[in-house]
């Protein structure tokens, strides 16, 4: 992991998503360990922004609107971060709310299937570690640790509910261009999120995402190697990318990501990312993907 030489954080959640601080308390720790920006990006929702930002007004500590949303399929699992976003963009928000109706139902289906294999959850139980908003896996492996079921949330994730678990639901379909697309349609910046952790299929796909208009790799997490920051900032300069950082914070004794401001970000990065609001993909190139909801 390469340690904190500045005071950036640009990959960070809350429970306006799987995060268990609330954007506000995400604010005050941020202070605490003398952040001077933080890029709030919970999954499929902008829905914590205002309040991250409100909770910022008068301090030293910025607040950029983002967001992780998912794109899964059969290429795999992928997250592109979108930083700068309008948070009222009509045509983002709708897509984002039927992401969050579709985890809703998929939260269900898992704990129903969860129920046949002898390990009944409580819905409103899981609603509770989520704070009543978007639900996600994380949410049920608490619940699972809660009742006893396993020990740990690592436990849960690999026994029932990753992606080759028995309770295992996938998501609805979302290309990478059309997500890429959407991030550029709020006036934001399309980045991809930690390739190296998603897999070599998110590595390899780097240039195809280039051209429907990706404008960096987050390349510095707590996953990467030193040998993968070395391969993806190859893949920045070759593409002209703005290289981003972040430690996927999810909350204090949470297993997934790191801690907040642990995870080194280049010092001109934000700026790169201020600058990079506006541009438009390249046009001509059919999408292979298909989006079904």
């Amino acid at each position: 992991m390469h340690q904190r030489s500045n005071k950036i954080d640009l990959h960070v959640h809350s429970t306006a998503s799987d995060g268990i601080l609330t954007p506000s308390e995400v604010v005050r720790l941020a202070l605490e360990r003398g952040l001077n920006v933080i890029a709030l990006t919970d999954h499929d929702t902008l829905g914590g922004v205002a309040e991250a930002q409100q909770a910022a007004t008068g301090t030293e500590l910025k607040v950029i609107p983002g967001v992780e949303i998912n794109s899964e399929g059969e290429w795999g699992a992928l997250h592109f971060l979108g930083y700068y976003v309008d948070p009222e963009n009509g045509p983002l928000r709708e897509k984002l709310q039927a992401m969050l109706d579709a985890r809703l139902s998929r939260a269900r289906k898992m704990i129903r299937r969860l129920g046949e294999l002898g390990m009944p959850l409580d819905w409103d139980e899981v609603r509770t570690l989520a704070g009543g908003k978007s639900i996600g896996r994380p949410h049920v492996a608490r619940a699972l640790v809660n009742r006893g079921y396993v020990e740990t949330t690592q436990e849960a994730f690999e026994s029932f509910i990753a992606r080759d678990g028995p309770a295992y639901i996938p998501r609805p379909r979302l290309g990478p261009p059309e997500v890429i697309q959407a991030i550029v349609g709020a006036g934001g910046v399309p980045v991809l999120a930690h390739p190296a952790h998603s897999g070599p299929a998110a590595v390899e796909r780097v240039p195809e995402f280039v051209s429907y208009g990706l404008r960096g790799v987050e390349v510095y997490y707590p996953d990467h190697s030193p040998q993968d920051v070395e391969k993806l900032l190859g893949l920045c300069r070759e593409h002209d990318l703005i290289a981003t950082g972040g430690s996927d914070f999810h909350g204090p004794g949470i297993e997934e990501g790191a801690p907040l401001g642990s995870v080194y970000v280049p010092p001109g990065c934000v700026e790169r990312l201020r600058e990079g609001r506006g541009y438009r993909a390249p046009t001509g190139r059919p999408s292979p993907y298909t989006s079904q909801r």
